[in-house]
């Protein structure tokens, strides 16, 4: 690194972390609310389109696991620097795709890069924000999921309606240039793990492969995120036919609950580190699991109601993450950490890929286009959600060591 790159305050590192997460997630989200638009104008079903999401998720586990044994091997800075990069060039393949298939091979090339980078955040958070402040930490990276929900998915709605369905992707991939350069410039090195040595860091993984602990953590985040996926790839075309969400309000249901979210979601990491993670997990899950299964049981609402109910799930069902990612980062010795967040986004990516897979499989287009067995979608979110907290009681914490030393200013 040069020593002339100017220090930077763990709140400002926390800001263009997510700043990061921004762009991986807002590529990622705004596939949901142009379900209607993509299945109208790729004349697709809601099987494919389901795919085309169970790609990008499946892509990710699937290269976060190979990607696993090697994640502790190199500096964090370089290695987000390089996966980030090729994150932003498959989202510019995906505006340059004209056809389904294409579409669907670059958002298998953006979820190969885009969760490996989403692991890297994760281990660079773990590394730095000691763990009495970890879940608050993990609140304002999960801040960006709100400001691409809020921000984000709106402004890509609209340019999609005004002009085409690609031109959000271009809109990202300017986002994630300028991020990428900021992420040069200011992101320290982290590297005080590779102090240990090669012999001791692949024994580390191997350990971590039997540390039953963080088996028990991977599973409770594979349930978790079934819980929730299951329902967003197919929200969408939901509120629209079923409930009669007029296409050009969608944007609204994305901007309501992600401007909630921006509020909630540290508020939620704060709550978490002063009563108890598993506490206020507990919590969440029971009010989003009333909030579920309200949606995917109710008759065809007026927009006031159908704002209402999606922002609550916002709060509640992506609140449920906060506290959970705060459980999972401190379930492994930091000798194992980088590698447990790789197999943990992994996991969480897999899940995501099953559950929109399942999706696709049990929803079905209605002859006016409404989402037919969409409420059995609601008993299987709330079911998998339930599970996972039986099996997040199950994890113990041990990571108890300080942050390591990293180049960071005071913060104001």
């Amino acid at each position: 690194m040069s020593t002339t790159r100017p220090p930077i305050s763990e709140k400002a590192l926390l800001i263009l972390l997510a700043t990061v997460q921004f762009a991986h997630i807002m590529d990622f989200m705004v596939m949901m609310p142009l379900g209607p638009q993509l299945m109208r104008e790729l004349d697709i079903g809601p099987e494919r389109f389901s795919g085309m999401v169970a790609a990008y998720t499946f892509a990710a586990g699937l290269v976060g696991l190979l990607a696993a044994p090697f994640m502790d091997r190199f500096d964090r800075r370089k290695l987000l620097l390089f996966c980030f990069a090729g994150f932003i060039l498959g989202t510019l393949a995906c505006g340059l795709a004209h056809t389904a298939d294409a579409l669907t091979q670059a958002r298998i090339v953006c979820g190969a890069f885009g969760g490996v980078s989403g692991a890297l955040i994760m281990a660079i958070v773990s590394d730095v924000v000691p763990p009495v402040r970890r879940a608050a930490g993990m609140g304002i990276i999960m801040t960006a999921f709100s400001a691409a929900a809020a921000l984000g998915v709106p402004l890509g709605l609209y340019l999609a309606q005004r002009f085409t369905w690609e031109t959000p992707f271009f809109v990202i991939v300017g986002i994630g240039v300028v991020t990428w350069i900021a992420l040069w410039y200011y992101l320290p090195p982290v590297r005080d793990h590779l102090n240990t040595s090669a012999a001791l860091r692949g024994e580390a993984f191997w350990a971590l492969l039997r540390n039953a602990n963080a088996g028990w953590a991977l599973l409770f985040m594979f349930m978790l995120v079934m819980g929730h996926m299951i329902m967003i790839p197919l929200l969408s075309p939901y509120l629209v036919h079923n409930l009669g969400l007029p296409e050009e309000s969608l944007s609204f249901v994305y901007l309501i609950g992600g401007v909630l979210t921006i509020f909630t979601s540290p508020w939620v990491g704060r709550l978490a580190d002063r009563l108890g993670r598993i506490q206020v997990l507990g919590i969440m899950i029971i009010v989003a699991a009333a909030v579920v299964l309200t949606i995917t049981n109710a008759p065809r609402l007026p927009i006031a109601a159908i704002l209402t109910l999606s922002g609550l799930f916002f709060i509640f069902a992506s609140g449920r993450f906060v506290p959970a990612q705060a459980i999972g980062s401190l379930a492994v010795p930091p000798s194992q950490r980088g590698a447990f967040m790789s197999l943990n986004s992994c996991v969480r990516d897999l899940g995501a890929g099953v559950a929109a897979s399942l999706a696709g499989y049990i929803v079905t287009t209605g002859p006016s286009g409404e989402m037919v067995n969409f409420h059995h979608i609601g008993y299987l979110a709330v079911g998998a959600s339930a599970l996972s907290y039986l099996i997040g009681t199950r994890v113990r914490t041990q990571d108890i060591t300080p942050p390591v030393a990293v180049p960071l200013a005071s913060n104001p």
